[in-house]
This record gives structure tokens, C-alpha cells and sequence, in this order.
């Protein structure tokens, strides 16, 4: 017999982001670990649903995509943790294991000026102080203390990749609604 819990059918909302994967249960109690993406562990935080769709691998206790009303997820040690009034036991919490776990864009909380969601940034155009296209974002790498904007360019018909670190001293400015970076960069840097 499966414990899956009864989760709510439902479709994903146009500005959902995949923001972790639910990893396995936690405790007794219906508990389950998190694996955030580096890009938004606070959306985990503040979403009140969480919207869920099965692991591409491995056993599939649902289908589609199913609504997961979060009761509380916070921080236990170096994990996230969180618990729903729907999963209420462990065999619960690991039937929802390998879940791809998706938060509706306009549930992330408001960033401060000068930062942005790594999400954000995917698909921009990077453009030097002399207007250069240096290339599109297509990834983003932590490096330790800082973050390194990833470039796809073509050069003689070839994929190329271009490392920009994303710090004030490189990029002048960030332009969401034009979809546009300027950076203090050279091509042939």
C-alpha cells in the first residue's frame, strides 16, 4: 500500500522556478530534507506552496504536478528541513523523495538593490563599455566568495564560453527589464 500523501492536482504556474529536489524523509514525524539550488534557498522559505513534480528517475508515487502547502521550513544544521500538514508520517516524507520542488517566481522575496536571483540573470546579453556583445548568460558558478557569470559566444562557427566574475569592479550595471548586462570587459580578455 502506498503512504503517499493526497496531494492536490494542479498545473505550474507560468513563473515557477525549480528551486530544490525533496532529498528524504526526516525523523518520524513527516519531516522531509530539502536540497536547494544555490540560486534561491529563501524561496523555499518564504513560499507558503511549494509546487512538485515527480523525480525524472527512479519511483514515481504521482504524476504531473501537485500542490504542497509548506507548514514551516527552516534550517537544521547545514539541511533544509520543512513539514506539511499533508505528509503526516516518515513513510509519507519518503514517498515524496527525489520530487523536483518548484516555487512561483513571485513568491521569491524582494532582493536589495544590487542583488539579483541567479535565475534572473540566465538569458542575458552581456555588452562591454564600448557596446561588444561578450555573449548570452547560460550559467552562473560559485567560486568561494564570489559568483561567475558564465558567456555562450560563437566565434568561426564554434561554442565558446567566456568566465566574467559578477563583482562591482566588472559589471557596471544590470538592466532585468532589458535583459541586458554592461560589464568593463574586453573581448579578448
Amino acid at each position: 500500500m502506498s503512504h503517499m500523501p493526497v496531494l492536490q492536482a494542479t498545473s505550474l504556474p507560468a513563473d515557477a522556478i525549480e528551486v530544490g529536489r525533496i532529498a528524504d524523509a526526516w525523523g518520524i514525524k513527516g519531516w522531509f530534507k530539502v536540497h536547494a539550488f544555490s540560486s534561491a534557498p529563501e524561496a523555499l522559505f518564504a513560499a507558503k506552496d511549494w509546487f512538485l513534480q515527480p523525480a525524472e528517475k527512479g519511483a514515481k508515487h504521482f504524476t504531473g504536478t501537485v500542490v504542497l502547502p509548506v507548514k514551516q521550513a527552516r534550517f537544521h544544521a547545514d539541511t533544509i528541513v520543512a513539514t506539511s500538514l499533508e505528509v503526516a508520517d516518515r513513510n509519507a516524507a519518503e514517498a515524496l523523495r527525489g520530487a523536483r520542488v518548484f516555487v512561483a517566481r513571485e513568491h521569491f522575496p524582494k532582493t536589495e538593490d544590487g542583488e539579483f536571483y541567479w535565475v534572473d540573470l540566465m538569458g542575458l546579453n552581456v555588452v562591454n563599455r564600448e557596446g561588444v556583445a561578450l555573449g548570452v548568460i547560460k550559467d552562473l558558478m560559485a567560486t568561494g566568495p564570489q559568483t561567475v557569470l558564465v558567456l555562450g559566444y560563437e566565434q568561426d562557427g564554434k561554442e565558446q564560453e567566456r568566465l566574467i566574475p559578477f563583482v562591482d569592479a566588472y559589471v557596471d550595471s544590470v538592466d532585468l527589464a532589458g535583459k541586458k548586462i554592461v560589464a568593463d570587459w574586453q573581448p579578448d580578455y
